[in-house]
């Protein structure tokens, strides 16, 4: 190679040796240097390895090409081409092995002196190397040689050893090859086919040509201009590369008419293409006057039979150093590693790192490919993130039919889990929303409470103003009066949505103290009695609560002080009061004394104590608030809600606008859109139904449920939905449609026959035994047969030959429809065969061919859903 840029290799079987070849070969033996120094003479090729020089050999000149014997033994055996011609076996160590020591020093020459071009070792049989030569008038260009071959010349001709250097013995030439291919052409690259011992692709000067040595006398070969660098994929043997020029075309010899890919053109010429050996569908270009390699990844994507399609290519550039690249090699066993040289032979050891790929399962489980190695992301022990995540909430509350229970709407919030406080409040305000508005309408009560209800507190409140006036009250337990305000029926409906009072005439608190104590919150049902006004029931409950063993202690202490209320202003009772009620844990003790110590009409420290329930700070202002101060606070808290997205709003805005606004405060702050779909469509109006937030929400928690696989809960919801939003259902998009008429089977079972004919004279009557319809209801032409049983389609499974007595019965008395999911009609979208629905599942359990005889349709391979399970019965 001199007069050009060195060329570099690594040694097929010697993982830690290379070979740089320009004016000589120079071996260089590579060690790491990660927990040693650099040794005196070394090269350093990267952080973690360094290159020591073992030999030069310097007796080939005039070297062109350069290829490493592919067999283990000897291990150092060089073929070097040269500018005359000939092919000279050479080696850089000393191989005691006396079969081969006879091989060092041999020479291949060929009948007409001229320019070796390219070598190639035949990968199957080691002792076959092939030699393209430039073109002669009167000789073949490509040669293959025996390298054991015993054939020597008597005579050498004088032609023959133009440019030779020094004597060679006669014993070491051979004139003869072994095949003689290419006549009257050049040979400008080649390289062997690995799926047969005696394919050979070669570059010829306009041409790719496919040379099969069992006949010589033919090739297939196709015209192109891209011969160069010729190079099959290791991993996929019909694939080739070549180029020309500044463009790659890559070639399936199974198509070889024309490039099946043709990568983008460089602005320079190419020097070197070449497949990574370690690494499937991934190609290395070089380019002159460049310190930059491009590499292709060629990725197949899955299609359907039939389909033919690109491959897919990322494309990406590295840069080993600064400085212009001569050659490169990929390492042939370290995964993605390769070594580069520069013109004045400067060398680098490099590394291509893989992009790295991230996969995210909608069960939260996260898992990342980088090369050949797959990352599985595993949680720790302690760490309990994975359960605080809404995704995982909202898996489970879909296994435990969350939102479904439209009977009893408040226990929705006990298969939520019954942890949220926020979804507690929000399923008691919908169910009751729910019953009175089902009651209003069942007694046609006049008026419009209905949709008061509907439109929550804010709007009851508004529908008031100016009708309620206060009155004085007496304490129970107390020498003393408070104003309260006259409860009038919006007052009451507003009550009775907070939970204080039940429905009727009836504004006692007593039941509703009853199911605090019951569920152990004295503390709130202390406060709650405290506000209408009765402190001995208060201190009872307190006491009650510190005795019960389950209950804070320090109740007593509190029912004690609240035992020594006194209503002077300026007492000391009241000072320290005001001064400790801060200090304690628990909120509704505190709004208690902040109650007490209150000035008349100013009850700022119950009403903005933002721990205490928002029904009951609500509750609390309709019983002591007047309507223009009710109504401030209710616009001001309901704002409060919106814009923090708190669920217990809903009791404020209803589900109106305002309650869309709230939850989408909701949604963008925790992301649960299941809670948001099932919340909306809890009997909204029509208008509050199309708004596109709550479609939006609602779309997207059945993609969520269909990424789970839980297509049974999704199926679930949907039939919730359209119960409650009619106008959501779908139209039928899909008919069976008979082959004769075109009219649809199942459009014309469902209408009213014409002309007085009844079902029954088609063998569909009302008895459920004789459900069957095995003819078209329009033309009364016979529907198809199934594949499996024969008989025409429309005959319930039950009834067909081979179906038991018990399945007959189990499949009359759950339904009965005229079409069970076992009679569907069911067929093949490729090959149009089919039959029942239960047949064809049946028979693809064991089976991926069509069932119908001199079919070879692989029918079931070509559903990529039908091997899925549901996954609702899998527990994260």
């Amino acid at each position: 190679m001199s007069g050009t840029k060195p060329d570099i290799l690594w040694a097929p079987h010697q993982v830690d040796r290379f070979v740089v070849c320009d004016s000589e070969l120079s071996l260089y033996h590579v060690e790491s240097t990660v927990n040693s120094e650099l040794k005196a003479g070394s090269l350093r090729l990267s952080e973690d390895s360094a290159a020591t020089l073992l030999s030069i050999n310097s007796e080939t000149p005039y070297m062109k090409c350069v290829a490493w014997y592919l067999s283990y033994d000897p291990e150092c055996l060089l073929a070097v081409g040269q500018a005359n011609g000939r092919v000279v076996l050479t080696s850089l160590g000393q191989d005691h092995n006396s079969k081969f020591r006879d091989l060092i020093g041999k020479e291949f020459v060929p009948k007409h002196a001229r320019q070796c071009n390219t070598l190639a070792w035949n990968p199957l049989d080691s002792n076959w190397l092939a030699a393209g030569l430039d073109k002669h008038r009167a000789d073949f260009s490509v040669l293959i040689w025996d390298i054991c071959s015993k054939y020597t010349p008597d005579i050498v001709p004088m032609e023959k050893v133009r440019l030779s250097v020094g004597e060679t013995e006669t014993s070491l030439l051979v004139t003869k090859p072994l095949y003689e291919l290419g006549q009257n052409d050049a040979c400008l690259s080649l390289c062997w086919l690995p799926r047969d011992q005696k394919l050979l692709l070669a570059g010829m000067h306009r041409n790719l040509a496919i040379f099969d040595l069992r006949n010589t006398s033919q090739k297939m070969f196709v015209n192109t201009k891209a011969v160069q660098g010729v190079t099959v994929d290791p991993y996929f043997h019909d694939r080739v590369a070549s180029f020309y020029e500044g463009q790659v075309a890559i070639w399936d010899l199974r198509k070889f008419e024309k490039p099946v890919l043709t990568l983008t053109e460089q602005p320079k010429p190419l020097t070197k293409v070449a497949w990574c050996p370690t690494r499937t569908g991934l190609l290395a270009t070089l380019t002159r006057d460049s310190n930059i390699i491009r590499l292709y990844d060629m990725q197949h994507t899955p299609t359907p039979i039939g389909d033919e399609t690109e491959p897919t290519i990322i494309e990406r550039s590295v840069q080993p150093c600064d400085n212009y690249i001569a050659s490169f090699a990929w390492h042939p066993t370290s995964q993605n590693r390769m070594i580069v040289v520069t013109p004045n032979r400067t060398m680098s050891d490099f590394t291509v790192f893989e992009r790295i790929s991230l996969a995210w399962s909608p069960i939260t489980s996260l898992m990342w490919a980088c090369g050949r190695h797959l990352y599985e992301c595993a949680e720790e022990e302690n760490d309990n993130s994975l359960e605080k995540d809404i995704a995982t909430k909202m898996r489970l509350r879909a296994l435990s039919r969350y939102g479904l229970d439209t009977e009893q709407v408040w226990r929705n919030h006990i298969l939520a889990g019954n942890e949220d406080p926020q979804l507690k409040s929000l399923w008691y305000t919908l169910h009751y929303i729910l019953c009175q508005y089902t009651e209003d309408m069942d007694q046609k009560s006049p008026g419009n409470k209905g949709s008061l209800v509907y439109a929550g507190i804010k709007s009851i409140v508004k529908s008031s103003l100016g009708m309620v006036e206060s009155s004085r009250h007496n304490w129970s337990g107390l020498d003393k009066q408070s104003d309260i305000q006259n409860l009038n029926e919006e007052r009451i409906l507003a009550l009775q949505l907070c939970g204080w009072i039940k429905k009727g005439t009836d504004v006692d608190v007593g039941p509703f103290l009853n199911s605090l104590v019951q569920e152990g919150e004295w503390e709130r049902a202390a406060a709650v009695a405290l506000f209408n006004l009765d402190i001995r029931r208060a201190i009872q409950i307190l006491n009650e609560g510190a005795s019960s063993g389950k209950g804070d202690l320090n109740l007593n202490v509190v029912a004690m002080a609240l035992s020594g209320y006194t209503d002077e202003k300026n007492s000391l009772w009241r000072e320290m009061c005001s001064t400790l009620r801060l200090q304690l844990n628990n909120p509704y003790l505190c709004v208690m004394f902040a109650f007490l110590t209150s000035e008349a009409g100013s009850y700022d420290g119950v009403l903005y104590e933002n721990k205490v329930a928002v029904r009951d700070r609500v509750a609390f202002a309709c019983k002591f608030l007047s309507d223009s101060q009710l109504n401030r606070y209710i616009e001001k808290l309901t704002n409060e809600m919106k814009d923090a997205g708190n669920l217990e709003g809903i009791l404020l805005t209803g589900l109106t606008k305002d309650g869309v606004d709230l939850m989408e405060s909701y949604v963008d702050r925790t992301g649960d859109v299941q809670t948001a779909s099932y919340c909306m469509l809890q009997g909204s109006p029509l208008d509050v139904l199309k708004d596109e937030r709550v479609q939006y929400w609602i779309e997207n928690y059945r993609n969520l449920l269909d990424a789970w696989r839980f297509w049974h809960k999704r199926a679930e919801f949907d039939i919730h939905r359209s119960k409650l939003d009619p106008s959501s259902k779908p139209l039928a998009q899909v008919f069976v449609s008979c082959n004769f008429c075109g009219k649809s089977i199942s459009y014309s079972c469902s209408t009213v026959p014409h002309q007085g004919r009844g079902f029954s004279q088609y063998g569909v009557s009302g008895s459920p035994t004789k459900s069957k319809v095995t003819s078209c209801p329009g033309c009364r032409k016979p529907l198809p047969r199934c594949a499996l049983c024969l008989i025409n389609m429309g005959t319930p499974v039950s009834s067909c030959p081979g179906g038991s007595k018990s399945d007959e019965k189990v499949d009359l008395s759950k339904d009965k429809k005229l079409a069970q999911f076992n009679n569907w009609f069911t067929w093949c979208h490729n090959c149009r065969h089919g039959g029942h629905a239960g047949h064809m599942l049946s028979w693809f359990r064991d089976h991926t061919e069509c069932p119908v005889s001199a079919c070879t349709c692989k029918c079931m391979q070509l559903d990529t859903t039908g091997n899925l399970v549901p996954a609702e019965t899998v527990q994260p």
